[in-house]
């Protein structure tokens, strides 16, 4: 890394913007700016057994008018926080929690530090304005190791690794959040323009 960062300072027209120089993380932040949803995000129910599973099957067939539900798609839950990533051209210009559902916070420093995540999409045929939705979360095995080093050096452990990467991905110093063994699981588009 050091012989990239001396390389790109002295020949600055070298720098990319996917280029891993732009990962690492800067200055603290003093706190997190809001975002406004252009689309709403909207979260998901859970059914932990049948009996919830029967309502809510009751709830879709009663919103589509009674008609018989023949078919489910079902995926596999990642527990992690939900973000939008916003592209414009390609690059990643933006990144936000869900929130409320309406009103998220401004993540994009503490996101362009997790490498499963594009600073550049590959290509060029994208949209002006592509909004990307999915989930940071921290495996299992890299939670048990952050865990492990916490225990080593007598800091506090995280219960879970959904807390982990809620946790994570809030930090005002993305230096702390490059350390995390983050990942991101893409799910959905909101809003495509262009």
């Amino acid at each position: 890394m050091r012989e990239l960062l001396e390389i790109e300072a002295q020949h600055p027209d070298l720098v990319t913007v996917d280029s891993p120089s732009q990962r690492v993380g800067g200055k603290p932040l003093s706190e997190f700016s809001q975002v406004t949803h252009e689309v709403p995000m909207l979260s998901l129910d859970n059914a932990f057994d049948d009996s919830e599973l029967d309502s809510f099957h009751k709830r879709a067939q009663d919103r589509i008018g009674g008609e018989s539900i023949k078919q489910y798609c079902c995926e596999p839950k990642l527990d992690g926080l939900a973000v939008s990533l916003l592209y414009e051209n390609g690059i990643l210009v933006q990144a936000a929690t869900r929130g409320d559902g309406t009103t998220g916070e401004n993540i994009t420093e503490n996101v362009r530090t997790i490498n499963a995540i594009p600073l550049k999409l590959r290509g060029d045929d994208w949209p002006a304005r592509l909004e990307v939705r999915g989930e940071v979360f921290m495996p299992k095995a890299g939670f048990e190791k952050l865990n492990e080093l916490a225990r080593q050096k007598g800091e506090k452990v995280f219960v879970n690794p959904r807390n982990a990467a809620a946790g994570s991905l809030r930090q005002l110093d993305s230096r702390i959040t490059a350390s995390r063994p983050l990942s991101f699981y893409a799910y959905s588009v909101g809003v495509v323009q262009g």
